[in-house]
C-alpha cells in the first residue's frame, strides 16, 4: 500500500491535493462551515430549490405513501408509477417524444454513449467536455477525436477526414457530444453551426444540459431554447441536481432512443432505480419552474450584478456568457490562497485546479443563486477586492 502513501504526498506537494469541507446545514444563500455562516458561493442550486418547501413537503409525502426506497431496478420490479410520471414530465418540459430516467448525470452520460458507439464508430468530443463525457467515449471503446474547444472549423475537418455513411448502411456511426453550458468556464456551445455540420456529414448531436435546465430560455428549457433551435439534436442530457434542486440525470429525444437504452444502457440496466422521494421532488421542482419567471429573473438579476462587480473591480472572467463566473488566477497555488482567503472574509468559493483544469488556468468557479440578496452580493464583492488586491490579481 505504499504507493497510496506515495501519491498522497505528491499531491501535498504540488497543491494538488483536496480535502472536503463540511456543510453543516442545508443548502441556501449563506451555510455554516465550521460552525460559522458564510456566504454560499460555491453551489449548483441556481435557483435555491434545494431546500425549498414545497419540494420538501412532495418528498416527505411520497414516503409515506411509497416508503423510502423503490426496492429493485426499473427492469425488475423497481419501475413505479411515480418514474413513469416524471419522464412525461421531463418530455413536456424538454420538448421531446420521450425521456429516460438515469440515477446521476455521470451515469446517464456513461450509459447513453457507450450503448450508442462502439468499436468501428467515431465521437467528435469538445476538448472541455464534463469528465462524464470523456469517461462515457472511452467506455465505449469507440474512435475519439477531440476538436479544440468550440473550433468549429476542427470539428469540420475531423468529419470530413471520416466516411460520412452511417451505420445503417454498413458505415461507421459518427456522434458530435458537448456540454450546453461549460461547467468551468461558463460559455455556450455553438450549438447552431455544430447542428448544421451534423446534418452536412450525417453525424448524430448529443448535448449535455446539466447546467443549462432550469436556467437558460424563456421557460427555462436550456441551451437550445436559450438559442431558439426547434430540432437538430438527437439527445439532450440533463440533471435534476442542480437548477431543479433534488437529484438524478435523464435523457430526452425520440422514444426510439428511449427503447434502446432501456435493452442496451449498462447503468440503467443494473441500478436500483431512484427512490420515491426523490421523485416526487423532481416532479414538483419541473411544476414550480415551469409555473413562472420570477426564480430566473431573480438569478440572472444577482448574475449580472457580481458579473459585471467583478469585472469592474479588473478580475478576469473569462468571458462567461451564462451563470458560471470563473474568475481566472492562473496560478493554482495562488487560487487556493485566494480561496482560503474569502473563506476567511465569510464567503465560500471553491479554487478549481490541475486535473478538473488544465496546468496555468486555475480559477475561482463562482456561482449565486436566485436566493442570494442584494447585501449578499455586496459584501462578496467587497471581499473579493481586499483579497484580489492583497494578492496583487488586482
Amino acid at each position: 500500500m505504499n504507493f497510496i502513501d506515495d501519491e498522497l504526498e505528491r499531491l501535498r506537494r504540488s497543491g494538488l491535493y483536496r480535502e472536503l469541507k463540511v456543510v453543516e446545514e442545508g443548502q441556501g444563500a449563506r451555510v455554516k462551515i465550521n460552525g460559522r455562516e458564510v456566504i454560499q458561493l460555491s453551489s449548483n442550486n441556481y435557483l435555491g430549490l434545494a431546500a425549498h418547501p414545497e419540494l420538501k413537503k412532495a418528498a416527505s409525502s411520497a414516503i409515506e405513501k411509497y416508503g423510502c426506497g423503490s426496492g429493485a431496478s426499473r427492469l425488475i420490479s423497481g419501475n413505479l408509477k411515480l418514474h413513469e410520471k416524471l419522464e412525461e414530465k421531463i418530455s413536456s418540459f424538454k420538448g421531446t417524444e420521450s425521456s429516460l430516467l438515469f440515477n446521476s448525470g455521470y451515469t446517464a452520460n456513461l450509459g447513453v454513449i457507450s450503448s450508442l458507439c462502439g468499436r468501428g464508430d467515431i465521437i467528435f468530443s469538445d476538448k472541455l467536455n464534463h469528465a462524464s463525457i470523456i469517461d462515457g467515449c472511452l467506455m465505449s471503446g469507440a474512435e475519439i477525436k477531440r476538436y479544440p474547444h468550440k473550433d468549429i472549423d476542427a470539428l469540420e475537418r475531423f468529419l470530413k477526414s471520416t466516411p460520412t455513411s452511417m451505420h445503417r448502411c454498413g458505415g461507421k456511426k459518427r456522434l458530435i457530444v458537448t456540454d450546453g453550458v461549460f461547467s468551468m468556464d461558463g460559455d455556450i456551445a455553438p450549438l447552431r453551426e455544430i447542428i448544421k455540420l451534423a446534418k452536412d456529414y450525417s453525424a448524430l448531436v448529443m448535448v449535455d444540459d446539466a447546467h443549462a435546465t432550469g436556467v437558460l430560455g424563456k421557460k427555462g428549457g436550456g441551451t437550445a431554447e436559450h438559442l431558439g433551435l426547434d430540432d437538430g439534436i438527437d439527445i439532450v442530457m440533463g440533471t435534476f441536481s442542480k437548477a431543479l434542486g433534488s437529484f438524478g440525470g435523464f435523457i430526452a429525444g425520440r422514444r426510439e432512443i428511449r427503447e434502446f437504452l432501456i435493452n442496451k444502457a449498462r447503468s440503467f440496466i443494473y441500478t436500483t432505480s431512484l427512490p420515491p422521494s426523490v421523485i416526487a421532488s423532481s416532479i414538483r421542482a419541473i411544476e414550480i419552474a415551469e409555473e413562472g419567471n420570477y426564480l430566473r429573473d431573480s438569478l440572472w438579476r444577482n448574475v449580472n450584478c457580481l458579473k459585471e462587480g467583478l469585472k469592474n473591480m479588473g478580475f478576469d472572467t473569462m468571458k462567461s456568457q451564462s451563470h458560471i463566473i470563473p474568475v481566472f488566477i492562473g496560478d493554482a497555488d495562488k487560487t487556493m490562497e485566494m480561496s482560503q482567503m474569502l473563506l476567511r472574509e465569510g464567503v465560500f468559493v471553491q479554487g478549481i485546479r490541475p486535473p478538473t483544469v488544465p496546468q496555468g488556468k486555475s480559477r475561482l468557479r463562482v456561482t449565486v443563486t436566485s436566493s442570494h440578496s442584494v447585501d449578499d452580493i455586496n459584501i462578496a464583492l467587497e471581499s473579493f477586492k481586499r483579497a484580489g488586491e492583497r494578492l496583487g490579481i488586482i
